[in-house]
């Protein structure tokens, strides 16, 4: 894809604002200027112009790029309403049987690929886990131990056989913890950087209208092994990370490769094997495109907590900006077909079929069979969790705000940065892990347990670890699990004596930390599980202090307190409440998850914005909220667009000279187009794409006078799919100084039907009709209607900012 800016038409006064002849709207740098009275922990990651620009750069994934806008509006061109105008009732049933058909597949596949993750996660882990146990409980180790000094192998003798246990076990946890980051890290730097992170915000900025450059292609897909392997880099990366121990979950890469898959089958593939059959062409666009990734994110999560409902309602509160009934059907028929799968592979690897995979059925954390009562004690220490979740998650945020400033100065220095950073954070997480049980006393097994106790297996409530028989280690039950087996037995009902208060306040405090200094290594990453993780641990903490006035279920609270977190953290309430609701099959907890998550919410929002929010601020990537700022009705469209550079406007049948000036001294993706039906006056025409441009010097479709071409010229010409195509550039093309004087009549390729706005129009309104409608409004482009950029050319408004 080229590197380019996306375009957007001038209106308002085009008479002033769209004159002849071209001006390099991108001269000035973006990144050239800053704030100097902020820090350096304060900047944007990116460096702002204090000028509006054309030009912008964001960060997609851990890769620097150009950004552009998507096209989701029609452009109704006169090839366009040919196209569309000769087709026939059967071509019209076959658009919409493949619309469902994509849906079907999203899910089919997305599903598919979510089985065979869990089923690797799960059989490594555990593998992994037994493996150290075993070390650790067997007594025949030889009495020394190697040592390291320099280049030469010290042997210490007679070390007592509890240290030699306790060190193999270390070295094999850690040893393969740190093969599993290693495979995941290299993927991400070498091979997709784009793969790094949840992908999550990125998702949210495309579905907004934002082009995030290579962040849903093949390499993108298997990341998330050589170049020619590259789509299974967000798979295996995944895998390998989840396995490896790090703090984080698969909730944000299994949305992400939802995302992929869509991409990916609505363009036929990717890159030079990219399939071209006929049917396709029907997908060839951003509005058709757009509509299957939102299927594809809602998929990824559905596969991520089995909850179909809980992921049509994430898409539509969370990542979607544009929604429609019929889309709602769709996107539900996709998490439905992803269900299916998931209840298929776990019917298949019952009794132990797929090694350690398969226990469990479809719900992951059932806590169907508590009943709950409610008091009105249970008032107080509720509220206290909602109130708590939604301090801690606004704290979380901000520390972790700034934990990413921190890494991005690391990532600066290259590849062996990004590398070493994934790698140290690793080893932390390994030492912390395996140490931190140590701290805590063993507890004996309760005859009420029965053979539960001490637990044997990869999973359970009671891991022995470095207990004598009898006893069991409540904090190793917790450190040495999966995140999934680590929710499900903090998430356990009728164990309120089973975990230790200083268990609990060390677990927390353990995954605060890591779970600040894990996101953001270049390794596919995600967020909820570890912040359940965390809350799961302070509701409990909570239930065992007020465990006066606390009447409900100490499992209960965990499940409070992980919602309140979430919410606290990343803002979300009604899809959050859906999915807690088919992550633990209780409906009675519906009531009073609903008033913890509103709470939460409430706190957060009155300290920082959410999570994903903060992250699209400091990746630069020109997300569009849904309010604008107050301040922005004290603007005009006309003031802020004397702000920037003159338009570069092109005329109906221009000069093939001029249009290949303006596409090579702009990176603008659209350009709008002047008619002059008498002299002396100007009038706004259409907006004709760059693609399109291009498409017509690639055609040679040169006239050697200046006339205006018969319909049926362009149709001979140009087919759909040829403009549909968006590959190529200017630079490419070799046309001669003769072809360089005749003319281009660029009235079959114009859109005649762009959205236009008056200059009186606030800044305000403009938002909401630039997001709402379409992503063209005037001679303004998404980047200059984002605060901080209006704010940097217009700083009076600031001071009215605070006052609002």
């Amino acid at each position: 894809m080229e590197e380019e800016q996306s375009p957007r038409l001038a209106a308002g006064e085009p008479e002033r604002k769209l004159e002849d002849g071209v001006t390099d709207a991108d001269a000035e740098d973006p990144g050239c200027t800053g704030n100097g009275a902020m820090s350096s922990l304060e900047q944007p990651l990116l460096k702002r112009s204090n000028t509006l620009t054309a030009s912008h750069l964001a960060m997609v994934g851990a890769k620097v790029s150009h950004i552009e806008s998507l096209d989701y509006e029609i452009i109704e061109n006169d090839l366009f309403k040919h196209d569309w105008r000769r087709r026939s009732n059967v071509e019209v049933l076959q658009y919409i049987f493949l619309k469902w058909a994509m849906a079907f597949l999203v899910g089919l596949l997305t599903g598919v690929i979510a089985s065979l993750i869990n089923l690797a996660i799960e059989n490594i882990s555990g593998l992994k886990m037994l493996h150290m146990v075993q070390l650790v409980r067997e007594k025949t180790h030889n009495s020394f131990f190697f040592l390291i000094a320099g280049d030469e192998f010290l042997m210490v003798k007679n070390l007592p056989s509890p240290y030699c246990r306790y060190w193999a076990g270390f070295l094999y946890f850690a040893g393969v913890n740190f093969g599993l980051t290693f495979i995941a890290a290299m993927l991400c730097v070498v091979f997709a950087p784009t793969a790094a992170g949840p992908g999550i915000p990125e998702i949210k900025a495309y579905l907004n209208g934002v082009d995030t450059p290579n962040m849903f292609g093949a390499p993108q897909l298997i990341v998330k092994v050589t170049k020619k392997m590259s789509h299974f880099s967000n798979i295996i990366g995944s895998i390998c990370a989840v396995s490896s121990g790090l703090d984080l979950g698969k909730e944000g890469p299994l949305v992400h490769i939802g995302a992929c898959l869509a991409n990916l089958l609505s363009q036929g593939g990717s890159g030079r094997h990219r399939l071209r059959w006929r049917w396709l062409r029907y997908f060839d666009n951003d509005r058709d495109r757009r509509d299957l990734i939102t299927c594809g994110a809602s998929s990824g999560v559905c596969a991520a907590f089995r909850a179909p409902v809980g992921g049509v309602l994430f898409a539509l509160e969370e990542v979607a900006t544009w929604w429609r009934s019929a889309l709602l059907w769709r996107t539900f028929f996709s998490t439905a077909t992803v269900v299916v799968v998931l209840r298929g592979f776990i019917e298949v690897c019952r009794n132990g079929r797929c090694g350690l995979f398969g226990e469990g059925g479809l719900i992951l954390f059932d806590v169907g069979d508590v009943a709950v009562r409610y008091h009105a004690g249970d008032l107080l220490p509720v509220t206290i969790v909602g109130v708590l979740g939604g301090v801690l998650g606004a704290l979380y945020n901000h520390v972790l705000h700034k934990v990413l400033r921190v890494y991005n100065l690391i990532n600066e220095k290259g590849r062996a940065a990004k590398l070493a950073l994934a790698l140290a954070v690793c080893a932390l997480t390994s030492a912390l892990l395996y140490v931190t049980p140590f701290a805590v006393p063993c507890t004996p097994c309760d005859p009420a347990f029965g053979g539960a106790c001490p637990t044997l297996g990869k999973s359970g409530n009671f891991k022995r670890f470095n207990c004598p028989e009898g006893h069991y280690n409540d904090l190793a039950t917790l450190l040495h699990a999966t995140n999934v087996d680590a929710t499900r037995n903090i998430f356990s009902t009728g164990t309120a004596g089973e975990f230790r208060l200083d268990s609990l306040l060390i677990f927390f405090a353990v995954y605060c930390v890591l779970g600040l200094f894990t996101f953001g290594i270049a390794v596919p990453s995600g967020l909820f599980l570890p912040i359940i993780l965390m809350g799961s641990a302070y509701g409990r903490v909570t239930a065992l202090v007020l465990s006066r006035f606390a009447r409900i279920d100490h499992g209960l609270y965990a499940v409070l307190g992980a919602a309140a977190l979430m919410s606290g953290s990343m803002r979300m309430t009604v899809s959050l409440v859906v999915i807690f609701l088919e992550l633990t099959n209780n409906l009675l907890l519906l009531p009073i998850t609903m008033f913890v998550l509103l709470i939460a919410k409430t706190v957060g929002d009155a300290f920082n914005p959410s999570i994903y929010e903060i992250i699209l601020d400091l990746k630069g990537l020109p997300f569009l909220e849904a309010k604008p700022e107050p301040w922005m009705k004290d603007l005009t469209v006309g003031e802020l667009a004397a702000a920037k550079p003159r338009a570069v406007a092109l005329q109906v049948v221009e000069r093939v000279s001029t249009v290949v000036e303006a596409l090579r001294a702009t990176r603008h993706n659209g350009f709008p187009v002047l008619d002059r039906p008498r002299p002396g006056v100007s009038e706004l025409h259409g907006l004709v794409l760059r693609s399109h441009l291009v498409a017509a010097l690639r055609k040679r479709w040169f006239l050697p006078e200046r006339r205006r071409t018969e319909e049926w010229e362009a149709r001979e010409m140009f087919s759909s799919a040829e403009l549909a195509d968006k590959c190529g550039g200017v630079d490419e093309l070799e046309i001669s100084p003769e072809e360089m004087g005749m003319y281009v009549d660029l009235h079959p390729l114009t859109n005649t039907t762009p959205y236009t706005v008056v200059e009186t129009m606030s800044v305000a309104k403009a938002v909401v009709l630039f997001r709402s409608i379409s992503p063209i409004v005037g001679i303004l482009t998404r980047q200059d209607l984002i605060a901080h950029n209006i704010l940097g050319a217009f700083p009076h408004l600031a001071s009215k900012r605070k006052t609002h």
